[in-house]
């Protein structure tokens, strides 16, 4: 052996596009981490183009019901946010992706099921699917509909990534069409709570009411709470936003349930609020605020209360944690870091 040579074992070498090191050597693992990472990109790029097409294809496929579920969510104010799930959904993925895809493999046991499973159900729904009963069946269809896409999911990317994409995928099911049945005592449940939240705001300030029903006699004005004066709408749109908020700054399951259940109480402290601010306003003030633009477009202003009394509470909840940041985004962050260092 020449002096200032290498020994066998030490002089194995990686020469490729200029990079030039032993298996030890920093060059050689940087290049070997840099090709790792291309590899698994181009993989996942593959899988996201395939995911996209069965979601085109299942579109295509289930046309009767997504035609079906977007005009009843244009035409229902209680289901008006059933057409931006999926694209929360998707925000959801994306923003998690480090985590999520970080090591996807296919299932194809548990995901061919779930797809045959929703292809049954639909199915079997289409039968019944018409004019008179569409509400009735719509439901099913859109489960079904979920359920092809979980299947897709897990059929593409595996149960681990189906795993760390809980939230994303079940956060679907929000785009299922209440029962008839279940929405009208739904509705009954937001015009009882709204109905006695008003008198007793009414008995605190001093102003004589009588309650009757769903009517509540002041001296000048009679109130009706009508289902149009429920505030599903908004008692919708507090819910989901109490749900993301839990997912995301929010560590531990109970502190997630119990501030995602606050959204029902609030909104009937909310909708009474804005009964008893109206009413007030119509009597002491102008008549026309019973119908003016603050009673048909001012519901944000109310729903802005609200928000200004949950962020205190979910801050409380975060610093009963520990933590003042969001979990999520740090998890992906974590997740990124281990992948680069190829682990």
């Amino acid at each position: 052996m020449k002096p200032g040579t290498l020994g066998p074992r030490r002089q194995a070498k990686f020469i490729s596009g200029g990079v030039t090191g032993t298996r030890r050597n920093p060059p050689y693992r940087a290049f070997l981490a840099l090709k790792m990472m291309s590899t698994m990109n181009s993989e996942i790029t593959k899988k996201h183009a395939a995911f996209a097409g069965f979601i085109a294809v299942s579109l295509l496929v289930f046309w009767r019901v997504a035609a079906a579920l977007v005009a009843y969510s244009l035409n229902r104010e209680s289901s008006s946010h059933i057409i931006l799930i999926p694209f929360v959904s998707l925000v959801l993925l994306y923003s998690g992706r480090a985590r999520i895809f970080s090591s996807p493999r296919m299932s194809y046991g548990p995901g061919i099921a779930l797809i045959c499973a929703g292809l049954a159900i639909y199915f079997t729904a289409l039968s019944g699917l018409t004019a008179q009963r569409g509400d009735a069946l719509l439901p099913v269809a859109t489960f079904a509909l979920i359920l092809l896409w979980v299947g897709g999911f897990l059929l593409l990317y595996g149960i681990q990534a189906a795993r760390a994409a809980a939230f994303p995928l079940l956060f679907l099911l929000l785009m299922i069409p209440l029962p008839e049945g279940v929405l009208a005592r739904l509705i009954h449940s937001l015009q009882e709570g709204s109905t006695e939240i008003s008198y007793l705001l009414f008995r605190a300030v001093h102003v004589p009411v009588l309650k009757q029903g769903f009517l509540l006699y002041l001296p000048s004005v009679t109130i009706e709470v009508a289902e149009e004066c429920s505030g599903i709408r908004s008692s919708v749109a507090l819910f989901i936003t109490c749900l993301l908020a839990a997912h995301l700054f929010l560590r531990t399951t109970w502190r997630q349930a119990f501030f995602a259940l606050l959204a029902l109480p609030l909104a009937i402290i909310k909708n009474g609020i804005r009964i008893v601010t109206l009413s007030l306003l119509s009597i002491y003030v102008d008549p026309g605020f019973l119908t003016g633009r603050l009673h048909h477009e001012g519901g944000f202003v109310f729903f802005l209360l609200v928000l200004a009394i949950l962020v205190p509470i979910l801050r409380m909840l975060q610093k009963s944690e520990g933590h003042s940041g969001l979990p999520m985004l740090k998890g992906d962050a974590k997740a990124g870091e281990e992948f680069a260092r190829g682990a």
